[in-house]
């Protein structure tokens, strides 16, 4: 049976427990365990699908089709297990299923109530898809003392009880800051959180101290004392140069061995940590630069675009160059048409990302028109290639090209669907349904055209798998005349209806994809979509 790992933190949010977990994976994982790493949110959406990014960050998409929260991308990036449904909860989620059995009479007559039956259903997803897997890594979101997460608490201390003592542990991520005033750093803040997870029945077996400077052996010792645990098990978290260097930071202050210690592992062999050098060497020593410019509508939150972020970093080991993305909001080219060519002539790379909403979208098209125009290599996503085919169309004459998104249009280039065909069959929506969980989600296969740009950057793959998100297509009806402009239909789903990947064989390096390659890619396996863009600008540096 596996043995799970139950991640919590305290004092503040964003201490970087969902990078603790990944690493943490990454370390057992090099060390030949299998791992899996879930992630319990407690707010009352049932998932993230229908919240602002600006308020959640981004969505993470599964091959399963579930939105999810941004922390399964690290996971994923991490330790290269693919995320599925099974790994991310949230308290609307679980309300959702229970008022549901409640209304069907699955309780017999009882009262329901938080305990037992929404910490029961907790408990059942966290048991459940357990696999051949070695270790089970449960991140709690929020910190302790938050209200919302009080039944989770609640349910990783029955589990403690319920399982057997040596196949639970603990892990309390929290936080030492230090006062520049005193000069000191504080152990006060990791005292008063450690006691209050313990008034939650709950006593934490390692201790991850986040600190902005080295913790001396003495404070370890104080927080050691005081909160009940070794100080060995009193881990030092600092500031790293690159969130890639960080399981070589862990694993170098001993948090792998402490919590294999902890079960009363002893034997464990050592972990093959090589491909994490190397990915920390080409990160360090690159031997190029380029400059991305991303253009686009959430720019005003780094965690908006984290898998795309991620993705451009990745490209950059593939080519060991340094990426620089200079984050262009899409609404400044809409006010001032100066503005294009002074924020976009510096650039080796442009860059237009998905997202939703007319907002943006004009600015947005107005960068594909520069790219195409000045030869600049160019990488659409999602909208951004709903715009360059908008942008294709109104360069060929089509001059009131639109997106029904937008609103009414005589030429809608780009429109919703209600119908396509996916793995469970024939999907089906409506134009004023639900927008939660109504998109085209998740996994679906293309076929690309022999010989094109995009067949080679797959490595001459003819069929490939990608992850979607979207409620709006490229309407199949303009590809004749876009084609005829010089923009060719390079990939479409196996029905030959929906198209997924356009390009033009007259621009240096021109794609867009309807799909989001950035969800796949990982430090240690670029995305060969982010490798071939890097790799474009690179040449494009060369030229300027």
């Amino acid at each position: 049976m596996a043995r799970y790992i139950f991640i919590t933190g305290g004092v503040v949010s964003s201490l970087g427990k969902g990078l603790m977990a990944a690493s943490l994976g990454a370390l057992l994982q090099a060390r030949g365990y299998k791992v899996r790493i879930r992630k319990f949110d407690p707010y009352l959406n049932v998932d993230p699908g229908t919240m602002s990014p600006y308020q959640h960050g981004e969505v993470y998409v599964t091959d399963d089709g579930a939105e999810t929260d941004l922390d399964l991308g690290h996971y994923e990036r991490f330790t290269g297990v693919s995320a599925r449904q099974s790994d991310n909860v949230t308290s609307g989620r679980i309300y959702q299923q229970i008022i549901a059995r409640e209304r069907r009479g699955d309780y017999l007559g009882a009262t329901v109530q938080v305990i037992p039956h929404v910490t029961d259903a907790i408990k059942e997803f966290a048991l459940a898809d357990q696999g051949d897997h070695d270790f089970i890594l449960c991140e709690i979101g929020g910190t302790v003392g938050d209200i919302e997460s009080l039944p989770f608490m609640e349910a990783i201390r029955q589990l403690r009880n319920e399982l057997e003592p040596d196949q639970t542990l603990s892990v309390h991520v929290t936080l030492v800051p230090y006062i520049a005033a005193a000069g000191e750093l504080k152990t006060k803040p990791t005292q008063h959180s450690v006691r209050e997870l313990a008034s939650l029945g709950i006593k934490p077996d390692v201790l991850l101290c986040r600190c902005e400077h080295p913790l001396p052996d003495s404070e370890r010792r104080k927080i050691a004392q005081f909160c009940n645990v070794r100080q060995e098990s009193v881990i030092p978290a600092l500031d790293a140069s690159s969130i890639y260097a960080v399981p070589l930071q862990y694993h170098a202050e001993g948090l792998d061995s402490e919590v294999l210690r902890g079960f009363g592992i002893t034997d464990a062999p050592q972990p093959d940590l090589a491909a994490w050098h190397d990915i920390v060497d080409r990160y360090e020593n690159p031997e190029g630069e380029v400059t991305i410019g991303v253009v686009g509508k959430y720019v005003g939150l780094p965690d908006a675009y984290k898998s795309l972020n991620e993705a451009l970093v990745h490209g950059g080991l593939a080519n060991r160059a340094k990426v620089n993305i200079r984050w262009i909001d899409a609404e400044v080219f809409e006010e001032d048409d100066a503005e294009i060519a002074a924020r976009l002539e510096p650039l080796h790379g442009i860059l237009v990302p998905g997202g939703f909403g007319e907002r943006g979208s004009e600015g947005k098209i107005a960068s594909v028109r520069f790219a195409r125009e000045r030869k600049v290599p160019f990488f659409g996503i999602c909208l951004g290639m709903q715009m360059a085919c908008i942008e294709g169309a109104r360069s060929g004459g089509h001059h009131a090209a639109s997106s029904t998104e937008f609103g009414e249009t005589a030429e809608p280039v780009v429109g919703i669907i209600t119908e396509w065909m996916s793995e469970e069959g024939l999907q089906k929506r409506e134009v004023g349904g639900d927008l939660g969980g109504t998109m085209r989600l998740g996994a679906y296969e293309a076929r690309l055209a022999e010989g094109s740009r995009v067949s080679q950057i797959y490595g001459g793959a003819t069929d490939i798998s990608e992850r979607h998100r979207h409620r709006y297509e490229v309407n199949s009806a303009y590809r004749e005349p876009l084609e005829k402009g010089g923009l060719i239909f390079s990939g479409m789903s196996p029905d030959g209806l929906l198209p997924e990947i356009v390009e033009r064989a007259d621009h240096p390096w021109f794609v867009g994809v309807q799909f989001h390659p950035e969800l796949k890619s990982k430090p240690f396996d670029p995305h060969p979509l982010f490798a071939g863009f890097v790799a474009a600008a690179l040449d494009q540096s060369r030229l300027v």
